[in-house]
């Protein structure tokens, strides 16, 4: 690995090459918080991505088009003088060290759970009304609702065993047929709703991240149905000629595969 220098050099060789794009690239001048503020949300999803992948080459690109995305923020910031470079990083460092006094400080944890909790009591402290307040409102709904459910844990609102979450998935599940039933659509919702909702809190349980567990059922599912169509076309046909069966036999075998 680099060593510190190194690693401060690369830096400052970011910084040096976003200056003079800033100056002289027609692309690079136009831009705006606003205008990069989609790009960084693809960014972070292809970074997601590879993270899922586990290719580790792709891992280290996306990190690095990320850290553009921040040092392009904070020149644009510098340009109107509200904040720069040093000002982002020092603002983390001094976050960090506040919200660490259990290595800053003499507070004394036991274990990850009671850093989570002071770290939601710390943030209330600090002037936030709620410990809800910090979930941003654009995030993803299977996204929202794991944030949701881990800031509430942090602060002693939670279930105390896995059983307990997996009877309530149950009865989310009973009450949800009961409006299937009934055929009230609004109702329906509403109850699949909290079905999801449970089942993120299960999962939490559990140790799984749902969003993580349902993009690896997603690739999975990919890989199979390609594969599907890919066997149709080599026996020249189309899967909308084909039975139900037929498309049986080569997911079976794609099941096999992946």
């Amino acid at each position: 690995m680099n060593s510190r220098s190194t690693q401060l050099k690369a830096i400052d060789r970011l910084l040096t090459i976003m200056e003079e794009l800033r100056e002289q690239c027609p692309w690079d001048k136009k831009q705006t918080l606003q205008t990069l503020r989609h790009l960084t949300i693809e960014e972070t999803y292809e970074l997601g991505d590879a993270i899922l992948d586990n290719n580790l080459e792709e891992v280290k690109k996306e990190l690095g088009d990320l850290l553009l995305h921040i040092v392009f923020y904070a020149k644009i910031g510098s340009e109107t003088n509200d904040f720069d470079i040093a000002d982002v990083a020092n603002e983390i460092c001094d976050k960090l060290i506040h919200r660490h006094p259990h290595i800053y400080g003499d507070v004394k944890v036991e274990d990850e759970e009671e850093v989570k909790r002071n770290w939601e009591k710390l943030k209330l402290k600090e002037g936030k009304k709620s410990v809800l307040e910090g979930v941003p409102k654009s995030l993803p709904a299977l996204v929202k609702a794991s944030r949701i459910q881990d800031k509430v844990a942090g602060v002693g609102f939670d279930w105390e065993e896995p059983q307990q979450v997996f009877e309530k998935v149950q009865e989310e599940l009973a009450e949800l047929q009961e409006e299937v039933n009934d055929a009230n659509q609004d109702k329906i919702e509403a109850e699949f709703g909290d079905v999801l909702f449970s089942m993120i809190n299960y999962a939490r349980f559990l140790k799984v991240n749902p969003e993580d567990a349902l993009e690896r059922t997603n690739k999975k599912f990919i890989k199979r149905f390609q594969y599907l169509e890919t066997k149709a076309k080599e026996m020249g046909k189309s899967l909308q000629d084909m039975t139900l069966a037929e498309m049986d036999v080569f997911w079976n075998q794609a099941k096999k595969e992946n």
